[in-house]
């Protein structure tokens, strides 16, 4: 996919930014940075500071359009960014959810919006993350059941649910570091589900899409750059938060249906592939 296509495909289609910084103010600094060096798309960024700090985003404004908004008190991941799209969720636009760690190549936005116009059935589509240091990260997954959770542990080294490729696939679900919605289908699937106060809100709302007959994709001709803060890897508070979360998600209807489908189209595939290895092979003729 060209730059030149992309940014055509993009142009004039409003994005609307959502970031929330817990004390991030540099890498936020840095990430808007990033999105004003983006090109043909027309874009507006909304900064949800959690908690008071000192950093000022003044000099950012010239390079983008910019509203900061403080908190009162902190609020989750989902509580926030659906607030600032019931701000400024234009319905004929996207709505783009990003982590302060995140840096971006140009044109990253424009390469996504093109994918979701190409398309129709799409709800959500992420870009490929890879770490600092160019590793790939495990962001598109598959759906998490407590079986595959334990084997994660188990080899303690993280795999890729999906195998490196080019272009775009469909995925269970894609991380919430950095993905982009129609705004008009966020609306519709009413944003994130505010009792995750934080973590596995992305797995429920893509799991939600998938049961609303909309698909979530994984696209590799867009990168971005996660710094890779994980939280939850190192402060108890975060590991708590985590755990709930997970507690929540398996507990929950959502789960319990797509688990019930994924477990169906798994058989579906599993019958196509006793009955290709059943099928007669071809003969040659006499």
């Amino acid at each position: 996919m060209s730059e030149g296509r992309a940014t055509a495909a993009a142009a004039g289609a409003p994005i609307h930014v959502s970031v929330v910084s817990h004390g991030h103010g540099p890498l936020v600094r840095d990430l808007l940075h990033d999105l004003g060096r983006q090109t043909g798309v027309d874009l507006h960024v909304t900064v949800t500071l959690n908690v008071a700090e000192p950093v000022s985003f003044e000099r950012a404004k010239g390079s983008v359009p910019l509203s900061v908004v403080e908190n009162a008190f902190p609020r989750g991941f989902g509580a926030n960014h659906n607030a600032a799209f019931a701000r400024d969720g234009a319905a004929d636009g996207y709505f783009c959810v990003a982590n302060p760690d995140v840096r971006l190549e140009p044109a990253v936005l424009a390469r996504l919006v093109e994918t979701l116009g190409a398309h129709p059935s799409a709800a959500v589509v992420a870009p490929r993350v890879r770490d600092q240091a160019g590793r790939v990260q495990n962001s598109a997954r598959r759906l998490p059941t407590p079986g595959r959770l334990l084997r994660r542990v188990a080899r303690r080294r993280s795999r890729l649910d999906y195998p490196l490729g080019t272009g775009w696939r469909q995925a269970d679900w894609v991380a919430g570091m950095f993905m982009v919605f129609p705004s008009r289908l966020f609306a519709e699937l009413g944003g994130f589900d505010e009792r995750y106060f934080l973590y596995y809100e992305d797995v429920d709302l893509c799991c939600r899409a998938h049961l609303a007959g909309y698909d979530v994709l994984l696209d590799e001709s867009a990168c971005v750059t996660h710094d890779g803060l994980w939280d939850s890897h190192r402060n108890p508070r975060y590991l708590r938060w985590h755990l709930a979360s997970m507690a929540r998600f398996f507990r929950s209807g959502v789960y319990r249906e797509a688990g019930r489908r994924a477990r169906a189209r798994e058989e579906r595939a599993a019958w196509r592939a006793g009955a290709l290895a059943r099928a007669p092979s071809e003969r040659e003729g006499p």
